[in-house]
């Protein structure tokens, strides 16, 4: 999607260790007509998909999550980092996060996930495939069915997306950063 690639070529910067910092429309501060274009993408994407519910994970997600939920018309499900003790009874597992450099407990209560849900995972970044997977196995324990993975930015050269094609989920970024140089502050984008 030509729009959010214009946008992290002008405002994202690229930091030590492969990271993209893009907090100034999509991390920290939201570009809320972004979201807004984004959510009809994935919305044109997975219309025909009978999406039952929107899963993302604490708390980048949520934003883009909530906003993809709207068009759809569904409810949005998000994990939830860390032990709580306001949740009881829930499906739960570990997930690496490759910007924190370490695990994190994610849970969602049972209530929320059924063997009758057609979920889309929405995220922000999709680098090693970590918080995905992490949601498909919360949906797979409710027996639910995923549809798709919608991202908005994977780094196309990090293994994730082709870890979660081969296993045979569809997989929607919006932008697949093909490489990003520190030094030059490039970035190409796959075409």
């Amino acid at each position: 999607m030509r729009r959010i690639e214009e946008e992290i070529l002008k405002r994202g910067k690229i930091l030590p260790g492969n990271v993209l910092k893009v907090n100034s429309f999509l991390n920290h501060q939201l570009d809320t007509k972004l979201l807004c274009i984004m959510a009809d993408e994935w919305y044109e994407l997975f219309k025909d998909s009978n999406i039952t519910k929107i899963v993302t994970i604490e708390s980048s997600g949520i934003a883009l999550a909530t906003i993809a939920g709207l068009k759809f018309n569904v409810p949005v499900v998000f994990a939830k980092k860390g032990f709580n003790l306001n949740i009881e009874n829930s499906y739960s597992t570990t997930v690496y996060s490759y910007s924190k450099k370490r695990d994190y407990f994610i849970s969602i209560e049972k209530e929320f996930l059924s063997e009758e849900d057609n979920v889309l995972i929405i995220d922000d970044f999709l680098a090693n495939a970590s918080a995905a997977l992490g949601l498909i196995s919360l949906v797979k324990k409710a027996k639910g069915n995923v549809v798709g993975v919608g991202i908005a930015i994977e780094k196309g050269f990090q293994p994730g997306g082709s870890i979660l094609r081969k296993k045979g989920y569809r997989v929607e970024s919006l932008a697949i950063i093909e490489s990003m140089d520190y030094d030059s502050q490039s970035i190409i984008f796959r075409q």
